[in-house]
């Protein structure tokens, strides 16, 4: 079993190595095993994910814990906890939860300007900031080099503006963020004009961008890490539908013929003890 500081000290490592690293997001032990099988370096968790699972429209931060904890378990590999807003409006409650990850055996964890509240999306940049601050603060007060996200959610909260979402970023990294992060760029031209006002590396998020952009591309343009959120969760989904669809209108089962093989399953799933 790799120890929590092993794996901390191994996070900090990819971000530190030249080119960009992909991590894909698990949403379960299961899924979080695969990944490892197939020989990702890291892992980061999903809300979407969760949430998808569990059939809701949205999951607090105690179920989030409770999903990371679950993967934390399933691997060796450093985990990174998609925690939202960190559950609290207030910067030092919010901070807690980098605490909490930390304690649930994650290596980093993200802090978001997304409040929660639809009629007002966005933090005004202050109390964002103070947000940032307080997290850095406990982040910093860790046994272990926890490696701190900090967010922009403007492009993703109809707030297209360039200006303003790298200006955030940019008070994020003074205020000690490790990794910056702006969900909903599409373009690799708007991603270079991110990456090159930032000096901390930048997490581009593909769930949301041309899908025809490559590990090379966003490689040679900055880019430091690149996660796909609560894409392959439903991608999976899509299968799932197609599948039921296929029995209910037409009455046929030829989907089977894509299933996974119950080997490649069985032979990642192996270090997992039945439940």
């Amino acid at each position: 079993m790799t120890s929590q500081l092993d794996k901390a000290t191994a996070f900090r490592a990819l971000h530190a190595r030249p080119g960009a690293f992909i991590i894909p997001n698990p949403w379960d032990a299961g899924t979080a095993k695969l990944l490892a099988a197939m020989g990702f370096e890291a892992l980061a968790t999903t809300s979407l994910g969760v949430a998808n699972t569990l059939g809701s429209g949205g999951v607090s931060l105690d179920v989030i814990l409770a999903n990371a904890r679950a993967i934390v378990e399933a691997t060796d590999l450093p985990v990174s906890v998609d925690l939202e807003n960190c559950g609290a409006d207030e910067p030092k409650r919010a901070a807690e939860a980098i605490r909490r990850a930390a304690e649930a055996g994650a290596v980093g964890g993200s802090i978001e300007d997304f409040s929660g509240d639809r009629d007002r999306p966005i933090y005004d940049f202050s109390h964002a900031v103070e947000r940032v601050q307080a997290a850095v603060e406990v982040a910093r007060a860790l046994p272990i080099p926890f490696t701190l996200t900090a967010r922009a959610e403007n492009f993703l909260h109809g707030r297209r503006d360039i200006d303003d979402t790298i200006r955030r970023l940019q008070a994020f990294e003074a205020a000690g963020a490790d990794v910056l992060y702006a969900p909903g760029l599409y373009d690799l031209a708007t991603i270079r004009t991110f990456v090159s006002s930032l000096g901390k590396p930048f997490n581009h998020v593909m769930g949301f961008a041309d899908p025809t952009l490559t590990l090379a591309q966003l490689s040679a343009a900055g880019v430091k890490r690149i996660s796909v959120g609560g894409a392959m969760s439903r991608y999976a989904l899509a299968a799932f539908l197609k599948s039921g669809r296929e029995m209910k209108e037409n009455g046929s089962f030829t989907y089977v013929r894509e299933m996974a093989p119950i080997k490649e399953l069985r032979d990642a799933f192996a270090s997992i003890s039945p439940p």
